[in-house]
């Protein structure tokens, strides 16, 4: 989430920060950003919703603002937004400098969270948009990253098999070897895995997916979606990521509505498969987290075991 957060803010210079074992140094990134502009810098601002990383607003000399990223897995974030940058009509950041641990790119207008009236008409037609884009095959060239989490993404012309083995079943032994799935709720997950093609029978067609659309990873302002961040691409089933956005409320009827102008949904998807696809993003969430997702977890499987 690229903004400042609400109230009173702290301000510091970039130099002061310190660095942690293994980064790029303070001093490497101060410099690298005023080589790359032509510019000091002025300060920095700590920016909200950095939750998995540090996020500063840095703030140059010659009143140009780029966001400073700090965490793991960067390299692949930065490749990601490129990706989509090229080959969609979603407003995302331009990249400036990127490597594993750090990320300076284009800050971008607006407030993260739900988009509300034209704004979630907007998001319901850049996301059909993103959905029509198409290959031969589920998965993607390489593997991707969700927050800190791999993505193993080798390609599959099975639909079924790809949402069972590179999502459903791998993020469920991520969470259990972390500790924070216990091993009933393991065990039921892999039961339902066993007789997934009962529910995923359909053939969806292929459709790029951000992977990571919730309130969070959307900026808008004045009616517009004017940024989004955090991608987790792969290739897959459209209805995945349309489950996800109903997780924390991003996408309601309105957007669906909205949607549903552009590409049809299927009656299946309400009656059926949204809560199977809710069962990834929630064990990522309780690999990451613990706590009550785990309890959402089991309430799915309740349904079809």
């Amino acid at each position: 989430m690229l903004y400042p957060p609400d109230g009173d803010i702290s301000r510091r210079n970039i130099a002061t920060v310190k660095g942690t074992g293994g980064r790029i140094s303070i001093g490497d990134i101060k410099n690298l950003i005023e080589k790359e502009f032509g510019s000091g810098i002025r300060d920095a601002v700590p920016l909200s919703g950095g939750c998995l990383a540090d996020l500063q607003l840095v703030r140059l000399e010659s009143g140009v603002s780029v966001v400073l990223k700090q965490g793991d897995n960067l390299l692949c974030e930065a490749g990601m937004l490129k990706y989509l940058r090229d080959h969609t009509a979603l407003p995302l950041p331009k990249v400036h400098y990127s490597g594993e641990d750090c990320i300076v790119m284009e800050y971008l207008p607006g407030k993260a969270g739900t988009p509300a009236g034209q704004a979630q008409d907007h998001l319901a037609k850049l996301v059909a948009g993103l959905h029509s884009i198409s290959q031969d095959h589920f998965g993607f060239e390489h593997d991707t990253v969700i927050g800190p989490l791999g993505q193993p993404n080798m390609d599959s012309d099975d639909w079924c098999v790809f949402f069972r083995d590179r999502r459903l079943v791998h993020m469920a032994d991520l969470a259990r070897r972390n500790g924070h799935l216990p091993e009933d709720v393991y065990r039921r997950i892999m039961t339902l895995a066993d007789r997934l093609e009962r529910y995923l029978g359909h053939r969806p067609p292929v459709s790029l997916l951000h992977g990571d659309l919730w309130g969070g990873n959307i900026l808008s302002e004045k009616g517009r979606v004017t940024g989004v961040i955090d991608p987790a691409i792969y290739f897959g089933d459209a209805e995945v990521e349309l489950a996800f956005m109903t997780l924390f409320g991003t996408a309601g009827q309105r957007f669906f509505e909205i949607y549903g102008e552009y590409r049809p949904i299927d009656p299946g998807f309400f009656a059926t498969r949204k809560d199977i696809y809710l069962l990834y993003p929630l064990l990522v969430h309780v690999r990451l987290f613990g706590g009550g997702y785990v309890g959402q977890v089991d309430e799915i499987l309740k349904k079809y075991l």
